[in-house]
């Protein structure tokens, strides 16, 4: 049995006809860029999310830059953020001249450990970027508090975790500014490169609109120095169309790890574990092994592809070593990364292939 690990032809065929027209009418009227279909997908996305702005933009590494530039994070600022993510949520701080400040994560959740930050605060704080990683949103409540305590800024690069929810709520909506990415593999997937960034605040939303069209207010007046970060319309044409079944496939996505958990309960790796109160969509399904090398080896002999989500943290990182950290300053994001494993996830694997799954990784681990 061979499993794909994202699916992403089967995603394609569960819409294909709609989509190929979407596509197919954009380019016959050749509106590319910030048409109506933006618009539209915008106002969708905010239906989704509820009371929110949302503004699309071409990556979700620049609905991070445009979420930090429109909180003035400077030279000179400093940023509390995770050791352990995609390179993105620490680039982006260094991009704008700023200092990454890196704190250990939880192996609860492998998100920001919320007991760490307060010692790292100083008086450059300006801001806190969590992460929701694997797609589990990390303890907001948490972190507003600290963030409204020391007067910081709070951002969530919920790039993995578009959908999620924190008591109840979407967790798009709870911070300062959310950002997040439709990479095609995450949960929703353009077929390129696409994101958007969330908030509340109507005056950093027009901000944000601006920044995206290189600051400017009108065409060719440019009140901030901003950046090409525009959304192509046939990306959002595809984004709302699968918007439509997104709730169905982050039931399904949740149903597949419910499934995982029960075939490998009692195994020799760790499971991920969600909290209470929060949901998951599960960008990734990521267990923790001993031996990963040769777990990952015997797993593609079984034909079952595996991903590692992320073997080296940041403070390890040869682009950030001016920044003076070293081996065992963050002892759970340093174990995380030797024993990571992400195992194939999406909407369309079926009981067959997941119990296939199962009963290899419960072989190779015994």
């Amino acid at each position: 049995m061979k499993i794909d690990f994202a699916n992403l032809q089967k995603a394609h065929l569960r819409q294909q006809t709609e989509i190929e027209e979407a596509v197919l009418h954009i380019c016959r009227n050749a509106n590319y860029i910030m048409g109506e279909e933006v618009e539209y997908l915008e106002k969708e996305l905010e239906a989704f999310i509820g009371n929110i702005h949302a503004i699309s933009c071409s990556s979700g590494t620049d609905a991070l830059l445009l979420a930090l530039m429109a909180l003035g994070i400077k030279n000179g600022d400093e940023v509390i953020t995770t050791s352990f993510s995609f390179i993105a949520t620490a680039e982006i701080i260094t991009l704008l001249g700023a200092k990454p400040v890196f704190v250990d994560i939880s192996l609860e959740d492998y998100n920001l450990d919320v007991n760490l930050i307060q010692a790292v605060i100083t008086p450059k704080t300006k801001a806190i970027l969590a992460v929701s990683l694997y797609g589990q949103p990390p303890n907001i409540a948490k972190l507003q508090e600290i963030a409204t305590q020391n007067s910081l800024a709070l951002i969530l690069d919920g790039a993995q975790s578009f959908g999620a929810t924190f008591q109840g709520q979407k967790d798009s909506m709870l911070c300062n500014i959310t950002t997040t990415s439709f990479f095609p593999s995450k949960p929703l997937g353009c077929y390129g490169d696409g994101g958007a960034v969330f908030t509340k605040d109507a005056n950093l939303a027009q901000i944000i609109k601006s920044l995206r069209i290189h600051g400017q207010t009108k065409r060719y007046f440019h009140r901030y120095i901003g950046i090409g970060g525009r959304l192509d319309s046939i990306q959002a044409a595809i984004l709302r169309i699968k918007l439509k079944v997104f709730t169905s496939d982050i039931k399904k996505r949740q149903d597949v790890a419910n499934k995982y958990h029960l075939l490998l309960q009692g195994s020799n790796v760790i499971l991920p574990k969600i909290a209470k109160d929060r949901t998951s969509v599960f960008a990734q399904y990521t267990l923790r092994v001993k031996n990963r090398s040769l777990v990952q080896e015997k797993l593609k002999k079984c034909h079952i592809p595996t991903a590692i989500h992320y073997p080296l943290g940041f403070h390890l990182q040869e682009c950030f070593q001016n920044l003076g950290y070293k081996k065992g300053d963050f002892p759970c994001t340093e174990l995380a990364s030797e024993e990571v494993l992400s195992i194939p996830m999406n909407p369309y694997l079926t009981d067959e292939e997941i119990q296939y799954i199962a009963q290899c990784i419960r072989q190779v681990t015994e």
